[in-house]
C-alpha cells in the first residue's frame, strides 16, 4: 500500500523551484549514471532538473522516504510496474535517490539495464558508488559524477547576481565581497539561501554526516572515535595528516587497524577528500601522509578556532578541480612535496602527462607571495617537466618569467568564474 501511495503522489506532484546546476550528464540506455556527493549538496534538486523536461515518463524513488524504507532490490521492478499501472505510461527514466539504502541495489539496476528500455540515474552520499568500486557489481556499466555544493558561479546565480562580460571596479568589489562570504559559509544550497541561522544549519549538517553517514551506516561501535576523527579533519583541512599522527594523539585507546578502518569510513561519507602525494611510484602515491580537504568550506566553521583565508582558498580550488574532473575523466589531482619540504598545492595529471601545477596564496601583490611557494613551484616544474605554472592569488594578476619559467598569477574570483 505504501508503494502505491508513494508512486501516485509522485505522479501528481509538481516539481519545486530550483537553482540550475552546471553538471552535465549523458543520456544512456546501456549505462547507469551515478551522482555522488555529500548530504544536502543538492543531488535531489539536481534530479528535479533532469526530470523537468519529461516528468510524465520519469519515476523518482527517494529511499529515505518512510514509505520506501525497507524496500528490497527485488521489488524495484514492481515499483516500475505500479508507475505504469497508475499513469498509463511506461517509465522511461528512473531516478533512484540515496540508493545505497537498498541492499544489493546493483543487481536490480543491472536487470533494468539489460532490458534496454530505461535510462537509470542513481544518487548517493557514499563514495562506494564511484565507478571504480562498482566495476564488479555492474560490470563497468556505470558513469560516475561528483555533485558538490554550489560552485561560486552557482552561488552567484542563487544570489541572483548577474555578471556583465567586462566587470567594472564596483562589480569586481562586490564579487570579491561575495567570495569572502562564499569561502566563510560555503555553498550548501540551504545555507546560501538562509539569512540568519547559517551556523546552526552547518552544525546540524556535521552532526547528520557523523550519525547517518558514518556511525549508523557502518554500525560503528565507537561514536567517540568517529566524532574525534571528523572534528580533526574539520580543523585540519588543507593540511597533511597521517594515521600515525592520529594514533599519537589517541594514545593506546585504539589499535592501528581500528583507526585505519574508521578513517576509511569517514572518507566514505564524502564529507572529506584525501589527496595523495605525487610520485611516479604507485606505492609512494598510495602511502601516507595525505592531504585532507572538506566537501564544503562552510563546515570548517564547526571545528576551527581562527579564520585562515589561505586554507579556505586552497580548499575552494580543490573542490573546483573535482568539479572539472566531471568533464575530464582522466584527470587526477595530487600534491607535491620533496625531501627539503618544498611544496606545491596541486599537481593536475591527465593520463601520463602532468598538465598543470597550481599554488594557492592569500596575496594581493607580488611582494606578498612567500618566496618558498615560488621556489616549490619551480622545483616541482623541474621534477615533473610541467611548464604550465599557475599561482592563484586573492587579488594579484600578472604573468612573469621567473628563472626560465613562465608563471601566470590569477585572482581566485576570476579563476572560479572562468
Amino acid at each position: 500500500m505504501g508503494f502505491r501511495d508513494y508512486v501516485a503522489e509522485w505522479i501528481g506532484r509538481a516539481l519545486p523551484r530550483f537553482v540550475r546546476r552546471e553538471l552535465e550528464v549523458p543520456v544512456r540506455f546501456d549505462r547507469a549514471v551515478s551522482v555522488i556527493g555529500p548530504r544536502r549538496a543538492g543531488k535531489t534538486y539536481y534530479f528535479y532538473q533532469l526530470i523537468e523536461p519529461a516528468k510524465e515518463d520519469s519515476l523518482y524513488l527517494n529511499f529515505e522516504d518512510t514509505r520506501l524504507i525497507g524496500v528490497s532490490y527485488k521489488e524495484l521492478r514492481s515499483l516500475v510496474r505500479v508507475f505504469e499501472e497508475i499513469s498509463g505510461r511506461p517509465a522511461v527514466r528512473i531516478f533512484l535517490d540515496e540508493v545505497q539504502n537498498v541492499e544489493r541495489w546493483e543487481s536490480a539496476v543491472r536487470e533494468l539495464l539489460d532490458t534496454g528500455r530505461y535510462q537509470i540515474y542513481v544518487t548517493g552520499s557514499s563514495s562506494k558508488l564511484l565507478s571504480r568500486e562498482l566495476a564488479t557489481q555492474l560490470r563497468g556499466r556505470v558513469f560516475s559524477y561528483f555533485m558538490l555544493p554550489f560552485s561560486f558561479r552557482e552561488y552567484l546565480a542563487a544570489k541572483k547576481v548577474a555578471l556583465s562580460r567586462y566587470m567594472s571596479l564596483d562589480e569586481t568589489a562586490r564579487v570579491k565581497h561575495l567570495l569572502r562570504e562564499y569561502l566563510e559559509y560555503g555553498g550548501f544550497p540551504e545555507v546560501v539561501l538562509e539569512e540568519v541561522e547559517k551556523d546552526r544549519i552547518l552544525k546540524e549538517y556535521s552532526e547528520m554526516m557523523l550519525y547517518k553517514d558514518i556511525v549508523e551506516r557502518h554500525r560503528l561501535r565507537s561514536l567517540g572515535l568517529a566524532r574525534l576523527l571528523l572534528a580533526f579533519f574539520l580543523q585540519n583541512f588543507a593540511r597533511e595528516f597521517s594515521v600515525n599522527k592520529v594514533l599519537g594523539m589517541l594514545g593506546k585507546q585504539f589499535g592501528k587497524n581500528t583507526v585505519y578502518s574508521y578513517v576509511d569510513m569517514v572518507r566514505d561519507s564524502v564529507a572529506v577528500f584525501f589527496v595523495d602525494r605525487f610520485s611516479k611510484k604507485v606505492y609512494q602515491r598510495m602511502s601516507w601522509p595525505k592531504k585532507v580537504y572538506l566537501c564544503d568550506t562552510g563546515l570548517s566553521r564547526v571545528g576551527r578556532f581562527s579564520v585562515d583565508f589561505g586554507r579556505l582558498m586552497e580548499n575552494a580550488v580543490f573542490l573546483q578541480l573535482v568539479r572539472l574532473s566531471n568533464r575530464r575523466p582522466l584527470m587526477e589531482v595530487f600534491y607535491w612535496r620533496d625531501v627539503e619540504e618544498r611544496q606545491v598545492d596541486f599537481v593536475v595529471r591527465e593520463g601520463v602527462e602532468v598538465r598543470e601545477l597550481i599554488q594557492v596564496t592569500y596575496a594581493t601583490g607580488f611582494d606578498e607571495i612567500d618566496r618558498r611557494e615560488l621556489r616549490g613551484l619551480l622545483k616541482a616544474a623541474e621534477a615533473t617537466g610541467c611548464r604550465n605554472l599557475h599561482v592563484i592569488t586573492w587579488d594579484y594578476e600578472d604573468a612573469r618569467r621567473i628563472e626560465g619559467f613562465n608563471v601566470v598569477f590569477t585572482p581566485l574570483y576570476r579563476w572560479l568564474l572562468t
